[in-house]
């Protein structure tokens, strides 16, 4: 992984977003805890049954007016995980445990770019999950647990199917997500905020997203990694919020239409739209109409790859660019300061 797994997000002051399917339930399709939950399509796994059951006293479904989620309890004194979708603007939701019995618990804090929220139970007795801040490999097996549709503990498996993913298309609309744990453990509504676990236990990332079967995908889900979760957590616990690089610029996608009125010779980068007066990329040199190829030693060919190399960047730290302006190719170094969303 990156040496801090910060996603980043306020470009310009302006949030750049992304399409994802979000994994929240709209019903309930269970209104009683489900029976011990089957794992399906699960490699063969010895006492996989037992390290599930361990597990899921520390999985949550999270209730609101407008539907339901899933939750990870990651710390002690009742401090919960889940995805900023699934609990929004409110303030209090109620959380279905494992053992059947229902608690409120208190929205500490949240954050829209990076789709992660902090709850606090009333219950301070909720057991922690182990959690895992390596990336785990792809091929390696690995369960979903959450609320799919409402139906309570339910368990699913499957493998790492990749590391560092992004959802195609995702920086459009919706939370700008990069660097996902992809798997095809089945995903649905309801698991958002869910645990991803591998076969010890240990929760390698929070469920969040998926594609739906109209676009063509079968079982291709997403998750934040656990060390990105962390992260964003002990921001959020610290002050309420998270501090994102600042560049001072607002970014969009670029076409080979745009490209061509430009006189560019590629379709590959992302069109710098905007720039603020005397901010970080204004002193730097960006101007609109600029097209971004490499940030940070990485390539930058899409909006989402833009925001991954962007993630790895903390306020302060001088970094490289490399632009095109017309034909021409040009560097330059840019020190982003600290924005606060």
């Amino acid at each position: 992984m990156a040496p801090r797994s910060r996603w980043a997000a306020l470009i310009g002051g302006v949030a750049l977003l992304a399409t994802t399917v979000g994994c929240t339930a709209d019903g309930d399709a269970a209104a009683t805890p489900a029976a011990p939950s089957a794992v399906s399509s699960a490699p063969s796994a010895a006492g996989l049954p037992q390290v599930v059951a361990r597990l899921q006293p520390s999985v949550v479904t999270v209730r609101t007016d407008q539907g339901l989620g899933s939750g990870v309890v990651f710390r002690d004194g009742g401090l919960v995980l889940t995805n900023e979708h699934v609990v929004g603007d409110r303030k209090d939701v109620e959380l279905a445990l494992a053992d059947g019995s229902r608690v409120p618990a208190r929205v500490v804090a949240v954050d829209a770019v990076t789709d992660l929220a902090v709850l606090r139970a009333e219950r301070t007795d909720l057991p922690p999950a182990p959690l895992r801040t390596e990336l785990p490999p792809p091929g390696e097996p690995v369960v979903a647990l959450g609320s799919p549709l409402g139906f309570l503990n339910s368990v699913t498996a499957g493998i790492v199917s990749g590391v560092g993913r992004e959802i195609p298309g995702s920086a459009n609309q919706g939370n700008a997500l990069v660097d996902l744990i992809q798997t095809d453990a089945a995903i649905s509504p309801g698991n958002s905020g869910g645990a991803l676990a591998d076969y010890s236990g240990r929760v390698v990332g929070i469920n969040d997203a998926y594609l739906p079967p109209q676009t063509g995908a079968v079982s291709i889900g997403f998750a934040i990694p656990a060390a990105t979760a962390l992260d964003i957590a002990d921001d959020l616990l610290d002050d309420g919020k998270v501090t994102q690089p600042y560049l001072g610029l607002a970014v969009a996608r670029l076409t080979p239409q745009i490209a061509r009125s430009l006189g560019a010779a590629t379709d590959r980068g992302v069109l710098v739209r905007d720039v603020a007066p005397d901010g970080p990329a204004a002193v730097a040199g960006l101007r609109p109409g600029d097209i971004v190829t490499e940030l940070a030693g990485d390539r930058t060919d899409t909006l989402e790859a833009f925001l991954g190399a962007l993630r790895t960047v903390e306020p302060g730290q001088r970094v490289a660019v490399t632009y095109r302006r017309g034909a021409d190719t040009r560097g330059t170094n840019v020190t982003p300061t600290a924005a606060t969303r």
